[in-house]
């Protein structure tokens, strides 16, 4: 993987800045919350209603400027990893956001990651984008020779693990890359999620769900 951010969905000019701030450093998102709101003057925060575009664009711009780090990357023991994944949309379509977490064959989670998606995505394109983060920055920081992906999304398993051509318009350039990430890891199977158990990348789709309503500005 390089540097360069992950492609996306339409976003407003807001949510595209922090998307850059997120790529920045390995769209984990407590860290990339942190610097924003660090950044900020005052009390206000990223989600904070009194935190105007007038103060936000900035204070992302600056933080751009200055340079991102990435997180140190937890060290591991072994090269099994469990990946969950999960998309959000409101409205469906509405404003999207991607989430995924990184486990160890333990389910210690090892990275946290969400990016807004598009400001009218639908939930299913917010999963194949989901799908494709966390398994760009599995690759871009171990080399994983076990996966098991956990994902609730019928679509998108019937299309990746099923052999079906994407049903989903305009999903085509996010299906090609998650097969090609694929290609890299030798033996990955998929376990799928009832609406009842529990996905640690839920709320993180949901925060990328809200950085994707952000606008103006």
């Amino acid at each position: 993987m390089t540097d360069d951010p992950l492609s996306v969905e339409h976003l407003p000019p807001l949510a595209t800045l922090v998307d850059e701030v997120l790529a920045g450093v390995g769209y984990e998102v407590t860290p990339a919350i942190e610097a924003i709101d660090g950044a900020l003057p005052g009390h206000g925060g990223l989600f904070d209603p009194e935190t105007t575009p007038a103060e936000l664009r900035p204070a992302l711009e600056d933080l751009l400027a200055s340079g991102l780090t990435r997180p140190a990357v937890p060290e591991v023991t072994d090269d099994t990893f469990v990946l969950y994944v999960d998309g959000s949309s409101r409205g469906n379509p509405g404003p999207a956001g991607a989430g995924g977490v990184i486990m160890d064959a333990e389910e210690t989670q090892l990275a946290r990651l969400g990016r807004p998606v598009g400001s009218r995505t639908g939930n299913n394109t917010a999963e194949y984008v989901a799908l494709r983060l966390g398994l760009s920055e599995l690759l871009a920081r171990y080399e994983p020779r076990r996966l098991d992906v956990r994902i609730d999304s019928m679509t998108v398993i019937r299309d990746v693990w099923g052999g079906s051509a994407p049903t989903e318009p305009g999903v085509e350039a996010y299906s090609e890359a998650v097969t090609v990430a694929l290609s890299n890891i030798p033996e990955h199977q998929h376990t799928h999620l009832a609406d009842s158990d529990p996905n640690p990348a839920d709320a993180l789709a949901t925060v990328g769900a809200d950085i994707a309503a952000l606008g103006p500005g």
